[in-house]
């Protein structure tokens, strides 16, 4: 990490000197690293800039306040950069006909008496919808740490159990998450997971903007036999913040037509199935 504003590098009394730096100096100082940096992190910062953890948790509260930057677990990412996450409902507007597409051919891997574990995202409640249009679905048991997608099942009810994780709510994709959903989510273990995603690669694997969700997005994967993620066209390829896991865990690739198929090749070359709907 490069130094701290208005600090000397490898100076014996630059933490001295970083303490000095007056509060409003500080935090901008803080704001334009983050936006350089595009993830930074809170201990990284701290030392950086002279202070306690404490006081750049502070720091970073009142930027966030203030529009300057976005806090995540363990750090702060840019407002509107690469690491910027959309709402659910803008993510729902986006491509819809090709997530309906992707949703609709995930929803008929699912066979009657099934145990499945659905994924917050836009990508997954297109799968939702599609698995309550099929009526002759029954039996199936769906856990799942999306509110939304609990509210879409509800329709298909008692064909489809639906059993929601629990959790601490994230309002942006109205997600639960840790603390409490990893209680639900270590006691089960089911036939298939439907994963959303912001990216997927040979290289680089599954990943994920939010490290709150992609831990929970980790436990989804560890809890189900069979892998399943739904990525449409403009996560095919992609890096995200935080690694999910290597694309040699995949099992099946649910994406569509526009997919760049080179990437698709590579993929298949680790072992992924890859389904494009149409």
């Amino acid at each position: 990490m490069g130094s701290a504003r208005g600090t000397p590098a490898g100076d014996g009394g630059r933490a001295a000197e970083a303490v000095e730096l007056p509060l409003e100096v500080r935090r901008a100082a803080i704001a334009s690293q983050v936006a350089e940096e595009g993830f930074s992190r809170v201990a990284d910062l701290a030392a950086g800039f002279g202070v306690s953890e404490v006081t750049l948790r502070s720091d970073l509260a009142a930027l966030e306040e203030e529009g300057r930057l976005r806090r995540v677990r363990g750090g702060a990412v840019p407002l509107g950069g690469p690491f910027a996450e959309p709402s659910l409902e803008r993510a729902l507007g986006d491509r819809a006909e090709a997530k309906q597409a992707i949703g609709h051919l995930a929803a008929g891997l699912i066979a009657s008496g099934e145990a499945l574990l659905l994924d917050v995202g836009s990508t997954t409640m297109a799968a939702a919808r599609a698995l309550v249009a099929r009526r002759e679905l029954v039996d199936v048991t769906v856990v799942t740490n999306g509110l939304t997608i609990a509210l879409a099942l509800e329709e298909a009810i008692p064909r489809i159990t639906v059993v929601v994780s629990g959790g601490t709510l994230r309002p942006l994709q109205h997600s639960l998450v840790d603390p409490l959903a990893d209680r639900v989510l270590s006691g089960v273990h089911a036939d298939t997971v439907l994963l959303g995603c912001n990216g997927v690669s040979a290289q680089h694997g599954v990943t994920n903007i939010n490290l709150p969700e992609a831990q929970m997005k980790r436990r989804l994967l560890a809890a189900a036999s069979r892998r399943v993620v739904l990525a449409d066209a403009t996560k095919v390829g992609a890096v995200s913040l935080a690694p999910l896991a290597d694309a040699g865990v995949i099992d099946v690739l649910v994406t569509d037509a526009d997919s760049d198929p080179d990437e698709l090749d590579r993929l298949r070359e680790l072992g992924v199935h890859v389904e494009v709907a149409r």
